[in-house]
């Protein structure tokens, strides 16, 4: 369990890095963007990533 742990950890790391390196500017500005949204827009995003992340995971789970 621990090395998959780890393995999904260092996916998410890479998935992280793409945008910033492909395109660093696009990046910088959808930050720039994110930082101007309100608490309960940041948490209603944060809220939908878990839950469809839960969701791939139930599909998807071997």
């Amino acid at each position: 369990m621990t090395s998959s742990l780890l393995v999904a950890f260092a996916l998410m790391l890479v998935i992280e890095g793409l945008l910033p390196f492909i395109a660093p500017r696009v990046w910088r500005e959808t930050f720039r963007r994110v930082t101007e949204l309100t608490d309960g827009q940041i948490r209603f995003i944060g809220l939908t990533s878990i839950l469809i992340g839960l969701l791939v995971m139930a599909v998807f789970r071997p």
